[in-house]
């Protein structure tokens, strides 16, 4: 028996980086952005439901596109908005804030349409279909639950930027490969070889193999239930303007908590993504040649 799987993307960050809205941005000539092939591999893995977050700026144009590929590929699509007003906040005066409380946030947002296991990812991230369908059997082997969630992580290596530095989240495991925790490193990159981040003046270096979190979880419906009592914990208090309510920092509690376990699974997938403009070509590269080795069709969706 199949189990109903979705696939959740995040897609309402404005990419301040990148400048502009990437997360619609067509890669090759075919006009599918990353989140398109992240759909593609997702069905191709089991999965039959996709849910979009976005903000008030994503064009209707693509909303049409995507509209017209679902009733053609014959998947359920639901659009979510993310907004300030989302959910209920009484007594919290946030009317100079500019905007949403972070992914946290994004994610209890669609708590009324998922009621099933799902994936959830960042839309300009490209995991590989690998990724999918060691997360479809997860699901399927019923491994995923209220009491355990589960991660695709992937080598730090294999994340790099050669535009810049990049920000991982860094995992610890214990010796059952269950997160302990996730340490946040915002100046990771290659120097002569090596890999290594910066803290308080001083170069670390780190083991290229070490694993870090991408932002690919593997969730139970469950989780609502803790992020809703999370995220009214982390309005009462009284956050800053730019203060935001992460998913990460969420799982983090539940862990410490002991409310779930996650088990973390090396992603034999290549990751690719797009934190600077000049990183575009790279995963255009990269999709090109996957299409010349068959591992998908030149137009996605024909």
């Amino acid at each position: 028996m199949n189990s109903k799987k979705t696939l959740f993307i995040l897609a309402g960050g404005l990419g301040s980086r990148y400048k502009g809205l990437k997360q619609v941005d067509g890669i090759l000539d075919n006009g599918s952005p990353i989140l398109e092939y992240s759909i593609y591999d997702a069905l191709e893995a089991g999965f039959s439901k996709v849910v979009i977050i976005v903000n008030q700026l994503i064009p209707q144009s693509y909303i049409e596109r995507l509209n017209a590929i679902s009733e053609a590929k014959d998947f359920e699509l639901h659009w979510v908005y993310q907004d300030m007003n989302s959910i209920p906040i009484q007594d919290f005066d946030y009317s100079e804030r500019q905007k949403p409380w972070g992914t946290g946030h994004a994610v209890l947002c669609a708590k009324e349409v998922v009621q099933e296991p799902f994936v959830m990812i960042n839309a300009d991230d490209f995991y590989g279909k690998e990724a999918y369908q060691l997360a479809s059997k997860e699901i399927e082997l019923h491994h995923i639950s209220n009491l355990q969630l589960g991660m695709a992580a992937y080598p730090v290596s294999t994340t790099l930027s050669g535009n810049g530095t990049v920000a991982r989240g860094i995992c610890t495991l214990d010796s059952e490969n269950f997160l302990m925790n996730v340490e946040e490193q915002t100046s990771i990159q290659r120097v002569n070889g090596s890999v290594i981040y910066t803290e308080n003046g001083v170069s670390v270096e780190i083991a290229p193999d070490t694993l870090v979190s991408m932002n690919f979880f593997i969730f139970h419906p469950s989780i609502f239930t803790s992020l809703e009592d999370y995220f009214y914990d982390f309005i009462a208090s009284k956050p800053t303007i730019a203060q935001e309510f992460y998913i990460p920092s969420a799982v983090q509690r539940m862990i410490d908590e002991k409310r779930a376990k996650v088990m973390v699974k090396a992603s034999p997938s290549q990751w690719m993504g797009v934190t600077y403009a000049d990183d575009k070509k790279n995963i255009k590269d990269f999709l090109t040649s996957e299409i010349q080795k068959n591992r998908y069709p030149e137009d996605l969706w024909n």
